[in-house]
């Protein structure tokens, strides 16, 4: 007989399945050994340290007695608990800001592989700006701090065992920029995404360091902010913020984003896996939870440390089922870093401007970042002022764009994207050069197209003039001013 994970969720447990609990554990420790004596002597002793935390993971997973939140228990925050970034923002910067840079850390989370967007390797490593990679820009970034405020802030990468070579290699290249570069490789757990800052607390935090701010390195939103570090600064020793969370005003497009509660007298980070099924769709909407996590997170090191000698930082374990190539279905144990907010003294949310939310998931987020609606300067990207709407577009590319090399091939240049509010590209669709995109673009190769349909600038550009001379008065479309093109060359 064996445990699923629906009884290990389903409430208290018998002796018996208490005895099967146990043989699962102690099942788990002779595999763990059995790997561990496949391995030459280095590999083992490293090794030996990221197994004696999995199997307290594994531990903690096993004496789960349900979900890891009562719904009935959910509350919103209270208002003080999230503040607003422009009331942040209006205190203003101290004339002395370098001290304050000189206590940060910034660190950056460069465990993900390219490979959902068809590249090998580190993603951090693929270009996305003026052949700048993610990588290049945040050293850009920090390296202007530095030399603008005469400031000494390092640069810490979070690598994983997939990434951690090929960025060390890469990194000799930034031997001449004026910022310290660290590498720590996250845990690797056997199917285990599992984020510690300990590396950081006891690295940093006997250097006068006294905050952290960690951000996903394809964020290209997430810049360090003075006004938020010139708040938690500023405050007195005994109410200082440990812990802030960005968070943002949450769309149709987000509704998957862990958003943050009140649980327990706590804040806390709800993720959408630990959201009961009958509950879902309320998670998702946005009315109830009109915010959700940037994972743009700003964490004081000596609090860090606190918890870690105490072992009390409890970071919620979340069952993700996954099903490998070979059509194996698995679970992975994940623990957010974000989670850890509800360990921290005085934590809270600010409610960041959309602009500090950039990440680049897609090639249609690749597009946007590419494209002139924002203007680069040291490494950061800002909307440009040229653009009469603060809302990026909504632009959703077909297959044929999802590797980024197939994509490069079918712009040769990237379009005008300044008024342009909506785009979808399906089929084989290749663009030209000088191609202006405006308001709401449907472009569409229909199937059985013979050769590639391209879209060039005037005068040849009838494929994508509006609205079709047939088309009635009435059709929806005209009201949305909705632009349909069906590219049909045989």
């Amino acid at each position: 007989m064996t445990l699923s994970v629906a009884d290990l969720t389903r409430g208290p447990m018998t002796e018996f399945e208490e005895k099967l609990r146990q043989q699962h554990e102690d099942s788990m420790h002779r595999e763990l050994e059995a790997l561990l004596a496949t391995a030459n002597k280095a590999e083992a002793e490293v090794s030996r340290k990221d197994f004696d935390g999995f199997k307290k993971l594994f531990h903690r997973f096993l004496q789960v007695k349900g979900p890891s939140v009562d719904w009935p228990k959910i509350n919103r925050p209270p208002e003080e608990s999230i503040q607003p970034y422009d009331r942040i923002k209006a205190k203003g910067l101290p004339e002395n800001i370098t001290a304050c840079l000189n206590k940060l850390v910034v660190v950056k989370l460069n465990g993900g592989l390219g490979t959902s967007m068809g590249c090998k390797g580190p993603k951090s490593l693929i270009s996305v700006r003026n052949e700048n990679t993610f990588l290049d820009l945040t050293v850009q970034q920090i390296e202007h701090l530095n030399k603008t405020f005469n400031a000494d802030v390092p640069l810490v990468l979070m690598n994983s065992f997939n990434t951690d070579e090929d960025t060390k290699k890469i990194l000799q290249k930034y031997t001449h920029h004026r910022v310290k570069i660290h590498t720590f490789n996250q845990s690797r757990y056997p199917r285990i995404n599992k984020e510690s800052l300990l590396p950081i607390a006891r690295s940093m935090g006997m250097n006068g360091r006294e905050y952290i701010f960690v951000s996903n390195i394809d964020n290209l939103g997430a810049t360090v902010d003075l006004f938020i570090l010139h708040h938690l600064m500023s405050q007195p020793a005994d109410k200082r913020c440990e812990f802030i969370m960005e968070v943002t005003d949450k769309t149709r497009a987000d509704v998957k984003g862990g958003t943050l509660i009140q649980y327990e007298d706590h804040l806390r980070l709800l993720e959408i896996a630990q959201v009961p099924k009958a509950h879902v769709d309320e998670f998702k909407s946005v009315t109830k939870f009109k915010i959700f996590n940037t994972n743009n997170l700003w964490i004081s090191l000596p609090a860090i440390k606190r918890l870690q000698e105490k072992n009390s930082m409890d970071l919620e374990i979340i069952v993700n089922p996954k099903t490998l190539d070979g059509g194996l279905n698995v679970i992975q144990l994940e623990t957010a870093v974000g989670a850890a907010i509800k360990s921290f003294k005085n934590a809270m949310g600010v409610n960041v401007p959309r602009s500090r939310f950039l990440p680049v998931k897609t090639s249609s987020d690749l597009l946007l970042v590419m494209s002139n609606l924002y203007s680069l300067d040291a490494g950061s990207l800002t909307m440009s002022k040229k653009r009469e709407f603060p809302t990026t577009p909504h632009v959703k590319l077909g297959s044929s764009f999802t590797k980024v090399q197939d994509f490069l091939t079918r712009f040769e240049n990237i379009p005008d994207m300044l008024e342009l509010d909506h785009l979808t590209v399906s089929g084989d669709v290749t663009f030209g050069k000088n191609v202006s995109l405006k308001v709401k673009r449907i472009i569409k190769a229909e199937t059985g197209c013979v050769g590639p349909a391209y879209l060039f600038s005037p005068p040849l550009r009838r494929q994508i003039e509006p609205c079709p001379a047939d088309r009635p008065a009435n059709h929806p479309g005209n009201k949305r001013n909705e632009y349909t093109c069906f590219l049909n060359f045989r």
